[in-house]
């Protein structure tokens, strides 16, 4: 891990139009090394990995290959001279299959025919690599986000890269799914690849990387080894003050409320059966559970997002059907789906239109009062802290945790009594992640009831006040007070814990 950087920025800025969003930036690539750049949503880390791999030039400053200055046209550019990138957002074909997308552009051939056999083959290997199981025909579009991006890291693997950028690589992985892709950085990282690694997860910082550089508003404020600086040093050093009360404080374990929704006999073909909790006024219940245990299926069947039968659904202690989502915002219950770029937020519009989306019938009837629109924006760039160059830019060009804050803001315009939010902080930084958590709580405080699906466990312990835990489409166990911790939540989602410690009636 010594000797010339393989790949160097030197004093690089980037502007878009007048506004400067890289200041003087400085980092080395060497080989067999995994560098990891960390920093808040809009630090700058995507555009410095663009620049890195050809996407986008450099406004000035220098790009060093081997040591010799270079300047990359375009990706394909970048690819040529062995510098692969990993996209946060999957960069597949959607309607090609999984061979397709992985040679895609370098198709094998055999004289004027291509060389299918030679090119199925080797798909099989390099996603036996990732120990991935998909059958190479299998269509992109029917893949899930997960084996997506395990087949995007099957496809730099094709590429035999010397330099191999990962943008949020484990954000819609599993914990199994994400040492498998470590054990496969650290092979690539010991036959001399050089590796820049993101992630907002700060423990698999300290896992994985050698060396850490952190980005702070456009600037690098930290660069060096990764055994010299602890996770709460690497959250300090991204947001410029101290996180390490990540979590609000919780209300007293004996405060009880109102009853605001009870659900009983809920049942998702396919996915969950028999479901039934309570969720109290000012409550945030956490929903917790193995990838396909049903967490995210039964809260959209209870929102009308999917077909669901119930043998009793009641909020605020009157009975209700919900068959449609539109139901379900009649009677004050919205849900946050997990997926923002593709089911929440409509990337290529400005701020003001996905805001009102959701609730359009208070901005006007046939004509949209577009001035009310602007004070509903000023209002909620002010109350979430949404963070924007300018407003009328596409959502699509905003930072992952001003896409969230935006999301929120937009749900909100409905006015819920009861929010249900599914994986709130997923692909968001520390930072960010903390005015989310202090938002929700202030919800509760003010009397909302809030229901909360997260795959990461110490957000589910540090947030929720109560846990419901599924396993197999069922609930397993509804937990609370000193029973919320990771090892009960895991046994019984695994189903080797004990009996329920609550039953619902």
């Amino acid at each position: 891990m010594s000797g010339s950087p393989v790949l160097a920025l030197r004093d690089v800025t980037k502007s878009f139009g007048p506004v400067e969003v890289l200041h003087g930036v400085s980092l080395e690539l060497r080989a067999g090394e995994v560098l990891a750049l960390i920093g808040e949503n809009g630090a700058g880390k995507s555009t410095t990995m663009k620049i890195l791999a050809g996407y986008q030039p450099a406004t000035s400053g220098k790009i060093l290959l081997d040591g010799e200055e270079v300047t990359f046209d375009s990706l394909h550019e970048g690819e040529e001279a062995g510098i692969v990138m990993i996209h946060q957002e999957f960069n597949l074909a959607e309607q090609l299959t999984v061979e397709q997308n992985i040679f895609l552009g370098r198709e094998l051939r055999r004289g004027w025919l291509l060389d299918k056999a030679r090119m199925r083959r080797l798909t099989r290997e390099y996603l036996d690599r990732v120990n991935c199981k998909v059958h190479p025909d299998t269509l992109v579009s029917r893949l899930s986000n997960s084996d997506k991006q395990m087949v995007e890291i099957a496809k730099a693997l094709s590429r035999n890269a010397r330099v191999l950028i990962m943008d949020e690589p484990t954000a819609v992985l599993t914990g199994a799914e994400t040492r498998i892709l470590f054990d496969q950085v650290r092979a690539m990282k010991n036959s001399g690849t050089a590796i820049l690694f993101t992630s907002h997860k700060l423990g698999e910082v300290s896992e994985i990387a050698d060396r850490v550089t952190v980005l702070r508003d456009g600037s690098v404020v930290h660069d060096g080894p990764a055994v010299e600086i602890s996770e709460d040093a690497m959250a300090t050093a991204m947001v410029g003050r101290d996180v390490s009360d990540l979590y609000p404080e919780k209300p007293a374990d004996d405060v009880q409320s109102d009853v605001m929704l009870r659900v009983r006999g809920l049942d998702v073909p396919g996915h969950a059966a028999g479901i039934g909790f309570d969720l109290h006024r000012g409550e945030i219940l956490g929903v917790a559970g193995l990838i396909g245990s049903g967490r995210t299926e039964a809260m959209e069947g209870l929102c009308g997002l999917r077909p669901a039968r119930a043998e009793r659904v009641e909020i605020g202690g009157d009975p209700v059907t919900i068959s449609k989502p539109g139901d379900a915002l009649d009677h004050g219950l919205c849900y946050l789906t997990e997926d923002r770029k593709l089911r929440g937020l409509l990337l290529d519009k400005g701020l003001r239109e996905n805001l009102t989306l959701q609730a359009l019938h208070k901005f006007g009837g046939y004509l949209i009062d577009r001035r009310a629109e602007e004070r509903a924006l000023d209002q909620a760039i002010a109350d979430f802290d949404i963070r924007a160059g300018q407003r009328s830019m596409r959502v699509g060009n905003l930072s992952g945790g001003n896409q969230q804050k935006l999301l929120l803001a937009k749900v909100m315009q409905s006015e819920p009594r009861i929010l249900i939010v599914d994986e709130p902080t997923r692909g968001i930084d520390i930072g960010t992640k903390q005015q989310i958590y202090t938002f929700l709580r202030k919800l509760a405080d003010d009397g909302h009831g809030i229901i909360v699906i997260s795959s990461e466990m110490q957000e589910v312990i540090g947030l929720a006040d109560r846990v419901l835990v599924l396993r197999s489409g069922r609930l397993a166990a509804t937990l609370d007070g000193d029973a919320i911790s990771e090892d009960t939540i895991v046994r019984h989602a695994m189903g080797v814990g004990a009996d329920s410690s609550e039953r619902v009636a």
